[in-house]
């Protein structure tokens, strides 16, 4: 008796309030609208489908930071994925909040590595088992330590810290679980591709976990990585495309006996659209639109951000901006803070909100020179240019940095056109998620700096302060100067 049944599973990652088409060529690119129409297209089309996100709705939009997840949730609800894991930037708006809007879903949300510190109990559900014609699906949901640098200002919320310790608790859930007949494993991660490979190697094969779906390092695949027989994916990043399975399970067996993958974009040509999500999506639209669409400023020409490990136009203004109107010496502003490629010439208040999201406080602390220098090299070390998730950073006017990594040295380090040196202070601004992780993001204690004075906090809201200040000038300007020159 052939014991053999068809599958198909269609996966998103690292949404970020990506909710609206784009006109690309003529053509409609992307948005929740025709999302939904391939969703509900394929559901029709595949009697056993399953949808799964795993993880970053959350962020990107002013629709979505106007009203704190709660309209994403709303919009999640009606694109109905079948379950999602936690993201880092689901932690955003705090661990209370993030469990009211949980309550909020009517969708399963699993992670199975964040816990309660004191008495180990897990914030939410580690797992959820889909049955569809006969199978059982099992889905855990794994974080990237990154929530750990999230949350630390909650001393009760904890993490697995490393990879191996959840490696050992995906095998804790499958030992449990595999009595039950589960057919397929599938592990809805958020850690990065790399980090998917390295999870693969770590889990034992009697385990059965037969695929990774990731998310947060935004990676495009031409075909799944596979390691130690686990099938490896990721779609992307926001509504331009959809990974798509069709798999073929043994269910003798428990396994997959056969597959295709691919990422199909999402547009007008192969998407219908969702009528009842426009409805919504206008709704929310025309609410954010009557605050955040006044004019704030207009630059000289439209400013870039093209990639995070590098020094940019628009990230040397921001960083400019916060330096100037905060007294200090060096703004190092955090290369990921700004969720865009590109802003201008007109700006509007949206436009800002949604580029910049994270309304952090702004602190000043001293460094001399060669704790300067010593954060600096920290930042530009190897495994940067080698693909890993690092921190980075835009200088404010007046730093220059070149650095030659073949020999790992400086051959300028100048500030104002004088060489730093060891013993002179510099008043340094950090925002505040990256002050909290100093010494994970720059390799040096909160103590050994405060031994120079001791850190304050000179802005409560950077957004108000580098809002305050484009309002305030007209037809800004920046080139790429040399701030940080990595040869």
């Amino acid at each position: 008796m052939d014991n053999r049944k068809k599958l198909t599973i269609l996966h998103s990652n690292d949404l970020h309030g990506d909710f609206f088409a784009e006109e690309l060529e003529k053509s409609l690119v992307g948005g929740v609208s025709l999302l939904s129409g391939y969703v509900n297209k394929v559901r029709e089309e595949e009697k056993n489908t399953i949808y799964a996100i795993a993880g970053d709705m959350f962020r990107g939009s002013v629709i979505d930071s106007e009203f704190q997840g709660i309209s994403t949730i709303e919009i999640m609800n009606m694109l109905s994925p079948d379950v999602v894991t936690v993201g880092n930037h689901e932690t955003d708006y705090g661990i209370a909040h993030l469990l009211f809007l949980e309550k909020c879903a009517k969708f399963p949300i699993i992670n199975a590595n964040l816990h309660i510190k004191t008495n180990n109990a897990r914030l939410f559900k580690p797992h959820h088992i889909i049955q569809i014609d006969g199978m059982k699906i099992l889905f855990i949901g794994i974080v990237t330590e990154e929530v750990i640098s999230q949350t630390k200002n909650d001393g009760l919320i904890g993490s697995f810290v490393d990879i191996k310790e959840a490696a050992d608790e995906i095998g804790k859930i499958c030992n449990t679980y595999n009595s039950l007949d589960v057919d397929l494993t599938v592990l809805l991660t958020h850690i990065g591709h790399e980090e998917d490979k390295h999870l693969a190697s770590l889990l034992d094969p009697a385990w059965g976990v037969d695929i990774i779906i990731g998310g947060h390092s935004h990676t495009f695949l031409e075909e799944p990585a596979v390691v130690n027989d686990i099938v490896i994916v990721q779609a992307g990043t926001g509504t331009d495309e959809i990974g798509r399975f069709d798999i073929v399970v043994d269910m003798d067996n428990n396994c997959i006996d056969s597959y295709t993958w691919k990422t199909v974009p999402v547009n007008a040509e192969n998407c219908p659209h969702d009528a009842e999500m426009e409805e919504i999506i206008k709704h929310y639209k025309d609410k954010t639109d009557e605050k955040y669409g006044r004019l704030i400023t207009r630059f000289r020409r439209q400013l870039t951000h093209p990639s995070r490990t590098q020094e940019t136009a628009l990230g040397g203004l921001i960083a400019d901006s916060l330096r100037e109107s905060l007294g200090l010496d060096i703004m190092l502003l955090g290369s990921g803070s700004l969720r865009c490629e590109a802003m201008g010439p007109m700006v509007l208040l949206k436009d800002l909100t949604e580029a910049f999201p994270y309304d952090d406080a702004v602190y000043m602390f001293t460094v001399n020179g060669k704790q300067l220098k010593d954060m600096i090299r920290f930042m530009v070390r190897d495994e940067v240019w080698e693909g890993a998730h690092c921190e980075f950073y835009q200088f404010s006017e007046g730093l220059r940095v070149v650095y030659d990594r073949s020999t790992h040295e400086y051959e300028e380090f100048t500030f104002e056109g004088m060489d730093v040196t060891e013993e002179r202070l510099y008043r340094v601004g950090l925002q505040n998620f990256h002050f909290k992780n100093i010494e994970e993001f720059f390799n040096i204690p909160l103590s050994e700096i405060e031994k120079n004075g001791k850190a304050r906090i000179v802005s409560t809201s950077c957004r108000d302060v580098i809002e305050e200040y484009l309002s305030e000038h007209r037809n800004l300007d920046r080139e790429i100067s040399g701030r940080l020159v990595v040869k």
